[in-house]
């Protein structure tokens, strides 16, 4: 799912508003690793970032400012897949250190950046004190954000509810799909499908919108064991335009399908962040290409170089645990690294990951574990009964 599941470039370019007759208050993509549009490296660019920072100098209690500053490192490090820009985002909220008496759009911007950096326990405690207060109850971009955040976390329910205040501050449409999404995790995927289907039959859609719903869709089709409308649905999308999120979990489809070469295809022209460097690596890998072995040791150098850093593996579990499963062919390592990654983190791949990981292990106990977690979730995914 985006964010979700699973953003790089010029943000504001990206924005989805709401529909027609409501205020025009936007929307922003709430998923970690959405790329709106690709920043090139041109010298303007950066003298623009040279100057907003100049001036955040000059006003550091400026938050509007603070928060534009903030919002261009975040595109930086979606784009690079380097938390290190997030971190000069967090710095430039830094003279709002009290979350009681920061603006509301520091503490919404602190919140985008935590999820981020899979801080979600703290994204949804500073998403819940920012909809305490008086008034704040109306923004709908908040409610999204924490019902995106709750669903990464496999709280469905608290999820619904979220996703119902987005409605009641005006984003019908953001609402309807956000509750659909819960509703096809819980496995009423007929409901889900014809709700999605409904949205989209709205021919005045702006394309950044579309292709949040069509990759939902598709990604609903490809939990349900629909290949077939999974692959039309991906395809959809990935012809309105660039959309990294998409191509990656399109990638993913295509490996799982036996389709590498396809998938490698796909990828082609991406920023290479960790998550298509790792995709290039696993589809080079089962094709046999050239390039492969490169890729490989570029990803692998990634790795050494991320846990490096404290808690890599608590916020980096996922990609690493399919590098090694999948490319290292080291089941025992994946499946502790994919435990750990439970922890934080719970969407239908992360599930998926624990179940193949204790597979390929041959360990029953874990294979137990991992259906456990899916009852508790409530989680419907027919990739994984297979696997159970």
């Amino acid at each position: 799912m985006r964010m979700n599941s699973l953003a790089t470039g010029a943000l504001a370019a990206g924005l989805l508003l709401f529909a027609a007759g409501v205020r025009a208050e936007p929307i922003v993509p709430t998923r970690d690793d959405e790329v709106i549009e690709v920043l090139p490296a041109a010298a303007g660019n950066r003298a623009d970032d040279k100057r907003l920072r100049k001036e955040l100098a000059a006003r550091p209690d400026d938050a509007a400012l603070a928060v534009r500053v903030a919002s261009r490192e975040l595109d930086r490090a979606r784009e690079a897949g380097d938390p290190r820009f997030a971190g000069l985002a967090l710095a430039a909220l830094r003279p709002w250190p009290d979350a009681a008496t920061a603006p509301d759009e520091v503490l919404l911007m602190r919140a985008t950046l935590q999820q981020y950096l899979h801080e979600f326990n703290a994204a949804v405690a500073t998403l819940r004190q920012l909809l305490a207060r008086p008034g704040a109850d109306r923004q709908a971009q908040a409610w999204l954000t924490l019902a995106t955040v709750l669903r990464v976390q496999g709280r469905y329910a608290e999820s619904d509810e979220s996703c119902r205040r987005v409605a009641a501050s005006g984003a019908a449409l953001h609402a309807d799909a956000c509750l659909a999404e819960n509703a096809a995790l819980r496995g009423d995927v007929a409901k889900a499908r014809k709700s999605f289907e409904g949205l989209l039959a709205e021919r005045s859609l702006p394309p950044a919108t579309q292709g949040w719903l069509l990759t939902s869709l598709a990604e609903l089709e490809q939990r349900e064991g629909r290949g077939a409308a999974a692959d039309a649905a991906y395809r959809r999308v990935l012809a309105l335009g660039p959309d990294t999120y998409a191509a990656i979990a399109y990638a993913d489809f295509l490996i799982a399908q036996g389709r590498p070469a396809e998938a490698l295809a796909t990828l082609k022209g991406e920023p290479r962040t960790d998550a298509v460097v790792l995709r290039l690596a696993i589809a080079g890998t089962r094709a046999k290409t050239a390039a492969a072995p490169a890729d490989v040791a570029e990803m692998r150098e990634r790795i050494a170089l991320a846990n490096q850093r404290p808690e890599a593996k608590k916020f980096h579990g996922r990609e690493q645990a399919m590098f090694a499963l999948y490319v290292e062919a080291a089941p025992g390592r994946a499946l502790s690294l994919a435990r750990g990654n439970v922890e934080q983190q719970r969407e239908p791949l992360d599930v998926l990951l624990l179940a193949e990981s204790a597979r390929a292990s041959g360990d029953a106990a874990a294979l137990a574990e991992a259906k456990r977690l899916k009852a508790s979730l409530g989680l419907h995914d027919r990739r994984i009964d297979a696997l159970l």
